[in-house]
C-alpha cells in the first residue's frame, strides 16, 4: 500500500490547497514551482474529487475513475486538476495510453499549482519514455527542470536513454557528461551510455577510456572487466587485454566458457601455451568448457605449443575420436612419431588413412618414417612407394626411398 499512500497524500493536500515545495531545487530566484499558488478546485467539482479520493483510498479504483468521469469541471483549473487525477489512477491501472492522454491536457494546460505541475509534467514524460515515445518525452524533462529550477542528473539519465533508443548518439554525449557532472556519486547508467554510444559510433578508443575511468569505479562489476580486455583486442592493445583478461581471472570474474578461451589464447599467443593448456584444461573438467571436438582439438594445441607432446598426443586424439576426424588423427600420429612412440604411431597413422584424408600420403610418408625408426625396411618401402603416388609428399618419398633400400641392402633385408 506505500504507493497508494504516497499518491493519496498528494491528492488530499492539494484538494485542501496545501502548497507543497520541491526537494531538490537548485538555488535560485522567483523558481515557478514556488511563485505558482495551489489553489482548491470548485465546489461542484471538489465533491466529485473527494468522493473520488475517498473511494481511492478505500482500493475502488475503478469507482475512484467512474465517479472522475462524471465530474463537472467548471474551468480550466478544475479540468486540469481532475485530468490529473484521471492520469494517475489510468497510469495506476496499468492503461498507459489513456493516462497520457489525460496528463497531457493536464500538463499543457500549464495552470495547476507548483507542485502538481512539476508531478504531473514528471509523470507524464516518464510514461511517455516507458510507451517509446521518446521525442514526445525529451521536451518535457527539459520543461520539468526549468520550471522545477532543478538541473538534474536522474532527468538527464533519462533524456540520455530516450537519445540513446533514438540513435542520437552526440546528443546522447552531451547529456550523459551534464549528468555525470551533477551526480553527486559515480552514476554507473551514464557511463555506460557514453560507452554505448562512443562503440556505435566506432570510436573505440574513447570507448576505453570510458571502461578505463568505470573499471576502478565499479571494480566489482565483472562485466566491466570483461568489456574493457574486449575493448583492448578491439584495438589491438594486446598486452593491455591480456593483463585485464588474466586480473579478471584471477578475481573470479571470468565465469564463461567464450572468456576462458580468450584469456588462454592470448596467454598462448603471448609465450605462454603451458599455463593456457592448464587453465583451458581445467575449466574444461569442471564443465564450464564443453568436452568436444573443438575443445580437445584447442587443448591439444596449446599442448603441442608448450612442447608437451605426450599430453597434445592424448587430446589430438580425444578430439580425432568424437567424429573419427582424419586430420587430427594424422596429427595425433605425427606428434607420438616426434616423441619417439612408433609403435603408438602407426595404428593411429593407420586410423587417418581409414578415417580418410585430403592427401592420404602424408599419412603414408609418416608411416614409412615410423617403420624405417623400428628398422622394419619392407613395411617402410612399401609405405615410401605409396607417399610418392600423392603429388605433396612425392619429392619427400622418393628422396627417402633410395636411403631404405640401402639401409634393407645393408640389413639383408628383401623388399
Amino acid at each position: 500500500m506505500r504507493k497508494v499512500t504516497s499518491i493519496a497524500t498528494v491528492l488530499l493536500l492539494s484538494v485542501c490547497g496545501s502548497a507543497l515545495l520541491s526537494n531538490s531545487v537548485v538555488a535560485a530566484e522567483k523558481c515557478e514551482i514556488d511563485t505558482r499558488q495551489s489553489r482548491a478546485v470548485g465546489d461542484s467539482a471538489a465533491k466529485k474529487v473527494q468522493k473520488s479520493f475517498k473511494a481511492y483510498t478505500e482500493g475502488n479504483l475503478d469507482e475512484a475513475i467512474a465517479i472522475l468521469l462524471e465530474a463537472n469541471a467548471r474551468n480550466d483549473f478544475d479540468k486540469a486538476y481532475v485530468d490529473r487525477m484521471l492520469g494517475n489512477f489510468y497510469a495506476e491501472k496499468g492503461q498507459m495510453k489513456t493516462a497520457i492522454k489525460f496528463l497531457k491536457t493536464a500538463v499543457d494546460a500549464d495552470i495547476l499549482g507548483g507542485t502538481d505541475h512539476a508531478a504531473t509534467m514528471r509523470l507524464y514524460a516518464d510514461l511517455l519514455l516507458q510507451e517509446k515515445k521518446f521525442k514526445e518525452a525529451i521536451p518535457y524533462y527539459y520543461k520539468w527542470m526549468d520550471f522545477t529550477c532543478n538541473s538534474d542528473a536522474q532527468m538527464y539519465r533519462r533524456i540520455g536513454i530516450a537519445h540513446t533508443e533514438l540513435k542520437e548518439w552526440n546528443k546522447v554525449l552531451q547529456v550523459a557528461d551534464k549528468g555525470l557532472s551533477l551526480s553527486e556519486t559515480p552514476d554507473k547508467g551514464l557511463y555506460q551510455m557514453k560507452l554505448t554510444a562512443y562503440f556505435n559510433q566506432k570510436k573505440y578508443n574513447e570507448a576505453v577510456k570510458v571502461l578505463e575511468t568505470m573499471v576502478p569505479l565499479f571494480q566489482d562489476d565483472k562485466r566491466l572487466w570483461v568489456q574493457l580486455a574486449q575493448f583492448y583486442l578491439m584495438t589491438e592493445n594486446y598486452d593491455k587485454s591480456l593483463a585485464t583478461y588474466d586480473l579478471a581471472y584471477k578475481n573470479g570474474f571470468l565465469e564463461t566458457d567464450s572468456n576462458i578461451t580468450r584469456l588462454t589464447q592470448l596467454l598462448a599467443q603471448k609465450g605462454a601455451p603451458y599455463k593456457a593448456a592448464t587453465i583451458f584444461e581445467k575449466h574444461m573438467k569442471s564443465g564450464l568448457i564443453a568436452e568436444n571436438e573443438k575443445s580437445f582439438s584447442t587443448l591439444a594445441g596449446f599442448y603441442h605449443n608448450a612442447k608437451e607432446l605426450k599430453e597434445a598426443a592424448y587430446y589430438y586424439g580425444k578430439a580425432a575420436a568424437v567424429n573419427n576426424e582424419g586430420d587430427l588423427f594424422l596429427k595425433q600420429g605425427r606428434i607420438l612419431s616426434l616423441d619417439q612412440k612408433y609403435l603408438d604411431a602407426i595404428p593411429v597413422l593407420k586410423k587417418a588413412l581409414d578415417a580418410g584424408i585430403d592427401n592420404p600420403g602424408e599419412a603414408q610418408f609418416e608411416l614409412a618414417l615410423s617403420y624405417l625408426s623400428l628398422k622394419k625396411y619392407k613395411s617402410a618401402y612399401q609405405r615410401a612407394l605409396l607417399a610418392a603416388k600423392d603429388e605433396k609428399t612425392e619429392r619427400s618419398a622418393k628422396s627417402y626411398i633410395s636411403y631404405i633400400k640401402e639401409k634393407a641392402r645393408i640389413h639383408n633385408v628383401t623388399l
